[in-house]
Parts: C-alpha cells; structure tokens; sequence
C-alpha cells in the first residue's frame, strides 16, 4: 500500500533521513495493523517544544508543551475502520487524508532519557500514539478506552521491534 506521508521538519538543523525513514515505518505499520486497506496521507510536522507550544496554545488553548499532537480529519470508531471510504477520499489524489501529527524532537529526546528507553522507540511510540488518534481512539479518562489504545500501542511497537528500555 503506498501511502503519503508528508514530513516537514520545523528546524533545518533537526532534518534526519534516518527519523524520516523511521516515522514512515510507523505509520505504515499502525495503518496496517488497524486495518486500513486504502492509500492514505498524513502529515506529520517535526518540531520542539517552543513550536509544539505554540500549535498546543492555538488550537487546543493549552499554554504547554506536550509530546504530540494530533488532528484527525473524521471521526472513526477505534479498532473499526470503514470498509467503504470511498465519499472521503480526496478527488485529486485518491487519497484517504487522515489528518496532522506534530511531535516535539525535544520532549522525545528527553522523555526517552527519562524513561530509560532509546530515542527511536520514543519517537516510534508517539507516532503510533497519534496514528491511534487519527483513527479514532482516544484517552480522555483513564478507563476503558485508554487501556484498549494502549495495548494498541504496545503490538504495534512489539511488531516493529520498538519496545521499552
């Protein structure tokens, strides 16, 4: 499946073909195992916390720092992806646009530091994290919903080889 997956690196010096390789195999990956069988496109904006701060403040009026963030373009029900997407699909590209994703490169950095984990996985688990998003799942509570996106998160960076410490 040959999605579109748009990185945009906020700081030139941050630019890593490597992370870019890294965060395409995530969402790949995520997509694949929710079950998405239709070319889709996301952007992802890699940024610091100075920048995520500021997409936090203006779209959520959250005034902090946060590791990710994500804007879904519909609203699907976890773990039930559509079979038929056709009315969604965008008539230029044939393309699914599923949505935006920011992560801050310096809150992975140091929440990798923090948890004893290395940065790829940090960088790996956000993505996954916010691939979830886009498809629905959310964690609002700390209920049923939260522990259902989570041990999402964990096949998918199991099945990637991404996994903790």
């Amino acid at each position: 499946m040959k999605h579109r997956i748009i990185v945009r690196y906020s700081n030139k010096k941050d630019m890593n073909p490597a992370l870019t390789i890294h965060l395409n195999r995530c969402i790949t990956a995520a997509l694949e195992a929710q079950g998405v069988h239709v070319p889709c496109e996301i952007n992802v904006l890699v940024t610091d916390d100075d920048g995520i701060h500021a997409i936090n403040l203006a779209t959520r009026k959250v005034d902090s720092a946060t590791d990710v963030l994500s804007f879904p373009m519909f609203q699907f029900v976890p773990g039930s992806f559509p079979e038929d997407v056709s009315d969604m699909l965008d008539p230029q590209t044939g393309l699914l646009p599923l949505g935006d994703m920011a992560i801050s490169l310096e809150r992975a950095k140091d929440q990798a530091h923090r948890f004893c984990n290395t940065l790829k996985r940090e960088i790996g688990y956000l993505t996954i994290h916010s691939v979830l998003h886009l498809l629905g799942y959310d964690h609002l509570d700390e209920g049923e919903m939260k522990r259902q996106m989570r041990i999402r998160e964990e096949i998918i960076a199991a099945q990637l080889g991404i996994t903790r410490g």
